[in-house]
């Protein structure tokens, strides 16, 4: 697993769970970081992944939390949301996995509130990279199931302003939604909550609707992330996690097509974040990039 919320100025990150020379995964993580010192006096992001998540051969869980009011409930989430989503995974294996996503932030919101003083808060954005295999896939004869039967699926939730973005087939797909106090959807849930959107802030003071923790502001920003669920075929090259610092000077596609041709992801992580840096961005950024070798079969445990 790797864990992280030093103040790094673009570093990448490995995972000291991997045993690559056994096998070699079918996709590849690249991290780069800065706290972005000229704006901001601490680092408030925090992300993790894990390498063949939930003891599967293959699996992955990615995630970026952006902490605000403190990095009390980025760092909480970073060492402890993958370990519920786990449990509850194994818990029922046939449960739909963005139903154990909800559960899981829901149950981390609670944690935080619960268990932190303050009002630390955090954007989420986290994703689990899975084979499974199609519910009419038949067994052979020897009820063994063929490896190539298998389908490669990816789950996202968010809550914040974190985003998500699969670049396929030369499109950049946004797999998550901005829970901003400026959506529409969302002022009419927080003013139906008994809100107020003041300048395009909660009560004039939030500007993102949904997060983990931020419990004094109860029952007006919730914990229930968006969520999605796609199956990766060869068509998808990528994938980009990275907090608003990031999407705050360069919109979805540009992103994806300033990295599209490169091979070594923490280089084009760290090329994302120096993007930022050098256009203005004013907040801490974190960027993650995952390349997706979609020829490769799954690995049999």
């Amino acid at each position: 697993m790797s864990n992280s919320n030093e103040n790094a100025n673009a570093n990448a990150n490995s995972n000291a769970n991997s045993s690559s020379e056994d096998y070699e995964l079918t996709y590849k993580v690249g991290v780069a970081e800065n706290n972005n010192s000229k704006f901001r006096k601490t680092m408030e992001d925090v992300h993790t992944y894990v390498e063949n998540f939930a003891s599967r051969l293959d699996w992955g869980y990615f995630a970026i939390f952006d902490g605000h009011a403190g990095s009390q409930a980025s760092k909480w989430c970073g060492a402890n949301l993958h370990r519920y989503l786990e449990q509850k995974i194994l818990e029922d294996e046939t449960r739909d996995l963005r139903d154990a996503l909800n559960a899981s932030f829901v149950h981390a919101d609670n944690e935080i509130n619960n268990s932190l003083e303050g009002n630390s808060g955090c954007t989420a954005a986290v994703c689990v990279l899975r084979w499974e295999i199609p519910e009419t896939t038949v067994p052979s004869e020897d009820e063994t199931m063929n490896l190539q039967q298998h389908k490669r699926m990816l789950y996202t939730a968010n809550v914040g302003d974190t985003r998500i973005v699969l670049f396929r087939n030369g499109n950049s797909i946004r797999l998550t939604y901005d829970h901003k106090a400026s959506d529409i959807l969302e002022l009419q849930r927080v003013e139906k909550a008994g809100g107020l959107i003041m300048k395009s802030r909660v009560n004039g003071m939030l500007a993102v609707t949904r997060s983990l923790g931020d419990k004094f502001f109860d029952s007006l920003v919730v914990a229930n992330p968006f969520t999605t669920s796609v199956e990766i075929t060869t068509s998808d090259q990528f994938l980009i996690i990275a907090c608003d610092g990031l999407w705050d000077v360069i919109d979805d596609h540009e992103a994806c097509e300033m990295i599209k041709d490169m091979t070594d992801p923490n280089e084009a992580a760290k090329m994302l974040v120096r993007y930022a840096l050098e256009n203005g961005t004013t907040d801490n950024i974190t960027v993650m990039v995952i390349l997706l070798d979609s020829s490769q079969e799954p690995l049999e445990e």
